[in-house]
Parts: structure tokens; sequence; C-alpha cells
């Protein structure tokens, strides 16, 4: 498959996404937004992946939607890639990026290798995981646009980091470093600039030596949790564990810790 305005790569069981306009600091094409949904697809449904990094070329994670762009298209297009016939349409966004991304069952590492505004902001809170570089930002910059984060971030940062401290960055639009990223826990670690790809790396290819069936159920089960009662997620989690009990790697599993040796998981 061909993308537009990204790179793709998928090796030792991990997929690379790097969105690639270095020279606008990333910012989100509308080639690039039909492109990171595919590959993100395309990473799900591929049985040899286990594990989704994503990040940006160059300097900078990404700058947000592409303002100059969306300004030509905007008699025609929505925000996230969304197509109208008319003003009364109703805007599909099932392929957008921050849906599919929520919807994605493999565990998606965020490589945050620079500054992540507006839409870029969104993004990488929609990752399981956060990595940021020593030169990473968040700037939760909406506000100061004329608009609101209208990707996911709104939904996100609250269940990430509570409902004051998220209204304070959301309606101040303030800019946050990496260290202060670290500290509200919007990021899991701070690295040097220079071993971030090497971290993102390490830590994909620890979570691809688990048993990828049981990786995806965890995250299916993590995801639905946030809007169901105790009651009801630990009924779900049992009817995951039935099938799991079934599986080639449940048995390799149990015969490995048996055996007192790494298990080799086949994800089936």
């Amino acid at each position: 498959m061909e993308y537009r305005d990204l790179l793709f790569d998928v090796s030792d069981h991990i997929a690379t996404i790097t969105l690639n306009r270095p020279e606008r600091l990333n910012a989100i094409s509308g080639g690039m937004l039909a492109s990171f949904s595919d590959a993100l697809r395309e990473s799900d449904h591929d049985r040899d992946v286990r594990a989704i990094i994503i990040t940006g070329a160059g300097r900078g994670f990404c700058s947000g939607l592409d303002l100059k762009e969306q300004g030509e298209r905007s008699s025609r297009d929505g925000v996230n890639g969304a197509e109208a016939a008319s003003s009364a349409a109703r805007f599909d966004l099932a392929s957008s990026p921050p849906i599919v991304l929520h919807q994605t069952d493999k565990p998606v590492i965020c490589a945050l290798n620079g500054a992540a505004a507006g839409y870029g902001m969104d993004l990488a809170l929609g990752c399981d995981i956060r990595i940021a570089s020593d030169q990473a930002k968040l700037a939760a910059v909406f506000t100061k646009r004329g608009v609101l984060p209208e990707s996911g971030g709104a939904w996100l940062l609250p269940r990430l980091i509570g409902w004051s401290k998220a209204a304070e960055i959301a309606f101040l639009g303030k800019v946050l470093g990496a260290q202060e990223c670290l500290e509200l826990g919007l990021v899991s670690r701070v690295v040097p600039a220079e071993s971030l790809i090497d971290e993102a790396r390490a830590m994909a290819a620890e979570i691809a030596r688990n048993a990828p069936l049981a990786v995806q159920a965890t995250k299916r089960m993590m995801r639905l949790a946030l809007e169901e009662t105790f009651e009801a997620s630990v009924h779900h989690v049992y009817l995951q564990l039935l099938p799991l009990f079934g599986s080639r790697d449940f048995h390799e599993g149990v015969q490995a810790f048996i055996e007192r040796r790494e298990p080799h998981f086949e994800g089936r």
C-alpha cells in the first residue's frame, strides 16, 4: 500500500509509523490523515505485528492540522478528513485517525520526539504509552486558535490527569515541557533525544515478547472498563479469558513456567 506524507515499516514484530513532513513540523495534511488510518489498520490486522510505534520525522512530532491546507479545503471538507456533501450533512468520522487509533487493539507507543501541538497533542494522548524526548512539548493551544480539542483530547485529558489540571491546561492553552509532562503523568519517561527511538523500540520489543493475544485482550478490557461498572468489567474479562485458555500461547506460557525457560509465543 502507498502512503502519503508518512513512512511505514514493520520489523521484528514492531510497526513504526513516522509522520513525514519535517519541513512543516509534520503538520497533518489531507493525505496524511487517510494514510495514518490505513497504516494503523494494516498494523492492527497484521498477525506479525505485536506493537506499534508512532513518531515524527525531524525536530517536531506534529504541529497540528495544516491550517493553510484546511483553509483551502474548508468549503468542502470537515476536520479530521471527513467530507460533507453539504453544510447539513453528518460528518462520518469512523475512519478518522483518533477513532481508528482508539479502536486499535495492538499496543501503541508514542515516541514523542518534539513539539506536539493541537491535533498532534491529541494523537499523542491517544497512544497507550508516551516516551518523550527531553526536547518534547505538548501544546494545548486550541483555545488560542479559536477551536477546541476536537480529536480526542477533550475526552482523554481529564481521564489521564483529572478534571482540575485538565481544565487548567485546556482553558489556558498551556504549553508543557517534557519534565512537566512527566510530573503530571502525561508521559511515562523522558529520555535524551538521541536515544528516544532505541528506548521506544526496546519497550515495544519487550511487549512483543509477551503473548500477543493476551496483550490485545488486556488492552480491550482496559478500554471497555473506562465506561462500565466493576461488575460488568469482571464479567467481560471472564468471557475474554475463556478463549485464551484454549490458545497455544496459554499452553506455551504454562509449559515455559514449568520448564523454567523463556516462552516463545506465536499469537495463536
